[in-house]
């Protein structure tokens, strides 16, 4: 297998603003756009809906095409022979993941409230995503405050999750993910936690972006470890 700097680039960044539909329904699209609203809901900071998370997630789910970004964010690498083949299938048990979940959501919802999700009130539809987790809907978390909770550390692996929890993750992956993906719109994601992430996937390849102010420039071992000096 060649390295991935050898692969071809094709396509371009994903338009955020994008409404054109790869993978989901019209009904599809609305249901998991408003799920992932409820996931990141809109306060005093934007949430799921205004970061485009909802074209992050159809992107993702439509194929190969939108998988690994080119280094300098210009399109997407073209996956190709097994790689391609891996891929298709892992992302043909995800598609039956959310095709199903939707429909059992939906089930719920119509045997609870007589409607499909999309047409519920959010307390209600918290409500049906709480069914589907097994668990209340979270509280407020404050950096620094909170104890850590299982549903809000991020992760990358989403091979074998079931509905809910894969919902939650890409949810998260496209709150955060850098825009060339599709989502974060406007780097929503990023500015609502502070992070002056670079401008685009290039600037981090040039060395226009660096982190090194952040870096601390003088410290002490024996004040970072403590106890590295004593003896055993």
């Amino acid at each position: 297998m060649t390295l991935k700097a050898d692969w071809e680039i094709v396509g371009s960044p994903i338009d955020p603003d994008s409404d054109e539909r790869l993978f989901f329904t019209q009904h599809e699209w609305d249901t998991i756009e408003a799920a992932a609203a409820r996931i990141i809901p809109t306060d005093h900071d934007p949430g799921a809906r205004e970061a485009r998370v909802i074209v992050f997630i159809d992107r993702y789910l439509s194929g190969i095409d939108y998988i690994f970004a080119a280094a300098d964010g210009s399109g997407f690498l073209e996956l190709t022979g097994k790689f391609a083949d891996a891929w298709r299938a892992r992302m043909f048990d995800m598609q039956q993941t959310y095709r199903d979940g939707i429909k059992a959501l939906d089930a719920v919802a119509h045997e609870q409230f007589s409607q499909p999700f999309t047409d519920l009130a959010e307390a209600q539809q918290d409500l049906m995503l709480e069914a589907f987790s097994g668990a209340p809907k979270p509280g407020p978390v404050t950096l620094g405050s909170s104890l850590a909770v299982g549903t809000f550390l991020q992760g990358t692996f989403d091979q074998g999750l079931p509905f809910f929890e894969a919902l939650c993750l890409h949810t998260r992956q496209g709150f955060y993910c850098d825009p060339v993906y599709g989502g974060n719109k406007d780097q929503i994601g990023w500015k609502v936690i502070g992070f002056p992430g670079p401008k685009s996937l290039k600037d981090t390849m040039d060395g226009t972006y660096s982190t090194t102010e952040y870096f601390a420039a003088q410290y002490d071992w024996n004040e970072l470890v403590p106890h590295l000096g004593e003896a055993d």
